[in-house]
């Protein structure tokens, strides 16, 4: 029985996100689903038990739901670092297992046969690795930036996932590091420590790991390659969609006033279940209703209490991902907010910062602006404030 550690509990820190990088779109779906897609088409690989962050665990079941996986998948809380994260997988993992394979979820483009003879090199030698000839001269350097050594390039290879191992093997090697407090790069070495040569086996350039902005773009055209010019803009044209929002709150006394995530000092604020931030709940309900998933009410009623108070920012994090689970990615927002009082100008930086940051967008991508209507209709009375919101979708991680 062979079963593959699918990590995907990572926190996109390097992807600069704020969120899990396997969780953005990658052509129609996210990283994850082509990950999972191309280890389960591996006839070899019998289960897998995917890692996902404790707040992350029900959208990851649901792409496995969705990619008709739930047999053969179990998801397992992962921890504050990869090797936590792959020690909670193996307590689910039967003490017999012939071979466990570690893979990357952020490796979306890994061959099936390779994966196929990673396995049967871990079969042979109890040890195997995926890996590559570095291309680049490697040098060494000192604490100066001063170069101390240049390397042998022949003997450099750059190490890739899926790594595999006779499962015992595995299991002793992660129990002696953590006995010893040890925390290593990647799971291979972790079985050197115990002694047991590691078998290398040809990768692929092809298989990347997607760590930061660019990586995405390079797996986008490795995905695309070899599509016709006509049909690859083809369906771009197809998937570009526009969504439009619209809220209204009441102003009331003892109510904090919360616009675009930020608190603004005035006499009153906006009433409603949660902050009441009518500009997020606007830009909201224009991102799903661009994807056709309804809108906030249906998302998070205001008949359930998890939202009472909630912070409008938080809800606009967890409509991102809805959209980044359907393989959306946001390329523009232009809102309105339509109020008398207060003067909203010296709060609209802000605005635009938070709803880029959370939405993981450009500045240039977030317009954010305000106006007055004359005196006139229920805002001009100072009674309430509006927001207006048009957005503007894209199927995939494909820019125009």
């Amino acid at each position: 029985m062979v079963t593959a550690i699918i990590t995907a509990a990572g926190q996109g820190r390097r992807m600069g996100a704020g969120f899990n990088k396997v969780l953005m779109p990658l052509g129609e779906h996210p990283v994850l689903v082509h990950t999972l897609s191309a280890v389960a088409a591996c006839a070899d690989v019998n289960r897998m038990v995917v890692t996902a962050a404790a707040d992350e665990i029900e959208a990851v079941k649901s792409l496995i739901v969705r990619q008709g996986l739930q047999a053969v998948c179990q998801v397992v809380a992962g921890g504050n670092e990869r090797q936590y994260s792959i020690d909670n997988a193996l307590s689910l993992i039967p003490e017999d297992e012939d071979i466990i394979l570690v893979h990357d979820g952020a490796r979306p483009l890994i061959d099936p046969q390779l994966i196929k003879e990673v396995i049967a090199a871990a079969l042979v030698y109890q040890a195997a690795v995926l890996a590559v000839p570095v291309k680049d001269t490697i040098k060494t350097v000192n604490n100066e930036k001063y170069v101390t050594d240049t390397l042998e390039r022949s003997k450099l290879w750059a190490i890739q996932t899926p790594q595999a191992f006779h499962g015992r093997l595995l299991k002793e090697a992660y129990c002696k590091a953590k006995q010893e407090e040890y925390l290593g790069t990647d799971d291979a070495s972790l079985v050197e420590r115990i002694g047991i040569p590691v078998k290398i086996v040809a990768g692929s350039y092809r298989n990347i790991k997607i760590t930061t902005p660019e990586d995405l773009i390079v797996a986008d055209a490795l995905l695309n390659a070899g599509q016709s010019p006509k049909k690859e803009a083809h369906n771009r044209m197809q998937s570009v969609r526009v969504g439009i929002g619209y809220d209204v709150h009441r102003l009331t006394t003892g109510r904090k006033l919360i616009l675009g995530g930020v608190e603004i000092p005035h006499t009153h604020g906006l009433e409603g279940h949660s902050d009441a931030d009518v500009l997020l709940h606007a830009i909201k309900d224009a991102l799903l209703g661009a994807a056709a998933l309804g809108d906030i009410g249906r998302h998070f009623p205001d008949s359930d209490d998890q939202y009472k108070g909630a912070s409008s920012l938080a809800l606009l994090e967890k409509v991102r991902n809805i959209l980044f689970i359907e393989g959306y990615r946001i390329i523009n927002i232009d809102a309105t907010i339509v109020a008398q009082q207060p003067k909203l100008a010296p709060y609209m930086p802000a605005m635009n910062i938070n709803v880029a940051s959370v939405l993981n967008m450009g500045a240039g991508q977030v317009n954010i602006k305000a106006t007055t209507t004359e005196g006139l209709g229920f805002a001009g009375r100072r009674e309430g404030i509006a927001a207006y919101a048009t957005v503007s979708i894209i199927r995939g991680s494909s820019l125009l």
